[in-house]
C-alpha cells in the first residue's frame, strides 16, 4: 500500500508541475489538476490540503531531482578552487535555467505579495543553496585560501556574480546576455580576484 501511495503522490506532483508550468500558479486550480489526473478532487485533497502545499511539493521534488547533484559538488571538491567553482557555477546556472525551475521562480515572484508562499519557497530553495555555498567558502577561509568579511557575504557575492546577466533575463522571457560558460568564467575570475589570498613568492 505504501508503494502505491508513493507512486500516486509522484504522479500528482508530476501532473501538477505540468499544469503550473502551463497556466502559472494563479490560473492553475486543484480542479484542473484533478481533471488532468483523471481522478476526484477528494483524492487530490487527500494528498495535499491546498494548492500552496502542492506547489511547494513541486518545488521540493525539482530540488531533490536536480538540485542535490549541483550542491554535492561541494562535498567532493578538489584542491583547485577555480575549477571547483567553475564546475559548480556551470551546474548551478544550468539548473536555474531549466524550464520547470524558471516556471517555479516566476510563480513564486508573482505570488510573493499575496501570500506566505514565496518566503517559504525561498527557505526551501535559494536559502538552502546559499547555506551549501557558504559552508564550502567557510572551509576555504578557515584554510587561509580566501579572505572575506564573512562566508555569508562571500556566498551572496558569488551567487550574484554567477547569476548576473543569465537568470534575470530568462525570468522576463528573454535570452541571457551571456552564454553560461562565459558567464561562469567571468564570475569566478572576478570572485577570486576579490577574495583569494595571493601567496607571496
Amino acid at each position: 500500500m505504501r508503494v502505491k501511495t508513493g507512486e500516486k503522490r509522484s504522479k500528482i506532483v508530476k501532473v501538477a508541475s505540468e499544469v503550473f508550468g502551463e497556466l502559472g500558479f494563479h490560473r492553475a486550480s486543484m480542479a484542473t489538476i484533478s481533471a488532468r489526473l483523471g481522478g476526484s478532487k477528494a483524492t487530490l485533497y487527500g494528498y495535499f490540503k491546498s494548492k500552496e502545499q502542492l506547489f511547494a511539493a513541486v518545488l521540493m521534488d525539482a530540488l531533490e531531482e536536480h538540485g542535490n547533484e549541483v550542491f554535492l559538488l561541494f562535498k567532493n571538491f578538489g584542491p583547485d578552487v577555480a575549477e571547483t567553482l567553475t564546475t559548480f557555477g556551470r551546474a548551478y546556472l544550468k539548473f536555474l535555467s531549466r524550464p520547470e525551475v524558471l516556471a517555479v521562480s516566476k510563480m513564486a515572484m508573482s505570488d510573493g505579495a499575496s501570500s506566505n508562499l514565496a518566503p517559504e519557497l525561498y527557505q526551501i530553495g535559494k536559502q538552502r543553496g546559499l547555506l551549501e555555498i557558504q559552508a564550502y567558502l567557510q572551509r576555504l577561509m578557515d584554510n587561509g585560501v580566501l579572505l572575506a568579511p564573512s562566508a555569508q557575504i562571500a556566498s551572496l557575492h558569488l551567487k550574484a556574480l554567477l547569476e548576473a546577466g543569465v537568470v534575470e533575463p530568462q525570468l522576463y522571457g528573454v535570452e541571457p546576455h551571456l552564454p553560461i560558460d562565459e558567464a561562469v568564467e567571468v564570475a569566478v575570475s572576478a570572485f577570486l580576484k576579490a577574495y583569494m589570498v595571493v601567496q607571496a613568492r
